[in-house]
């Protein structure tokens, strides 16, 4: 357990995450990966889900195994129910229980509203929304009378509109609903429900996915200078998840370097 001082809180110095069990969901790459990472170098054991990212999970997990960690990693479709308590039963067995449940996973489709289809509209409905819903569902069975936390990953999309993200921005919306929604009810349980929205973050698909990707330009597009890296959410994951953040119920921390703050108009 977390070395505990008169206020309850982690003494100073100490992993903040010391002896809690977590489960990420999608971090075989990218945000979800570095989460992973960090939440065991806070002293978590991690269990890490990936759906294609084999190669990143298994190399996040031995990674950890060869630090003195403690995880392993399993293969689900988010999309499926089924997959999903798969999912959650594995890491229970595996941790002995469970404290702490991210539910990162989530994929991206872009393009004209008049052009999306219903094969589109369901792909990220199930996977970003009916993940998340159905992984807590039996997550909370597990948390019993010690409680935990859920840190349920949205985005800056959640907050703001932009073109071309008609699904995508729905389905971000919906998890900061479903997140105070949650939160109010699980409050009297001990289980703290959060959300992130990251902002611009470098990940590598970015460099796949759009032609001449630079992080210096973005940069220039963000208050702070720069764009994110996958840590400075992995950072707010950890402070969401810790006893540090007990008060903390219902809120959506946007990680962002003031982007949602910018009036976009013209000086």
């Amino acid at each position: 357990m977390t070395p505990q001082g008169e206020t309850g809180y982690a003494t100073i110095g100490s992993p903040r995450l010391q002896g809690k069990r977590a489960l990420v969901t999608g971090s075989g790459t990218g945000i979800g990966r570095e989460i992973a990472l960090e939440f065991a170098r806070q002293g978590a054991d991690v269990v890490l889900h990936y759906s294609s990212s084999r190669e990143g999970a298994e190399s996040a997990v031995e990674e950890i195994n060869e630090s003195g960690g403690r995880a392993s990693c399993l293969r689900a479709h988010l999309g499926d129910v089924d997959d999903c308590v798969n999912l959650v039963e594995y890491a229970v067995s595996f941790l002995g229980g469970l404290d702490i449940l991210v539910n990162n996973a989530g994929i991206t489709e872009w393009g004209p509203f008049d052009e999306v289809t219903p094969e589109q509209f369901d792909g990220l409905y199930n996977v970003n929304i009916r993940g998340q819903f159905f992984c807590a569902q039996c997550a909370v069975k597990h948390m019993g009378e010690h409680g935990g936390a859920i840190v349920n990953m949205t985005s800056v999309h959640g907050l703001e509109g932009q073109s071309g993200h008609s699904i995508y921005a729905g389905t971000k919306g919906a998890i900061i609903a479903w997140t105070r929604a949650l939160a109010i009810e699980l409050a009297p349980r001990k289980i703290r429900v959060n959300a992130v929205a990251p902002g611009w973050i470098v990940v590598p698909s970015h460099y796949l996915r759009y032609e001449n990707y630079s992080v210096e330009e973005g940069g220039k597009q963000i208050p702070w200078g720069r764009v994110g890296v996958p840590l400075d959410i992995a950072k707010a994951c950890v402070f969401l998840a810790s006893d540090e953040a007990d008060y903390i119920v219902g809120t959506v921390l946007p990680v962002e370097g003031g982007l949602t703050s910018v009036l976009p108009l013209a000086d």
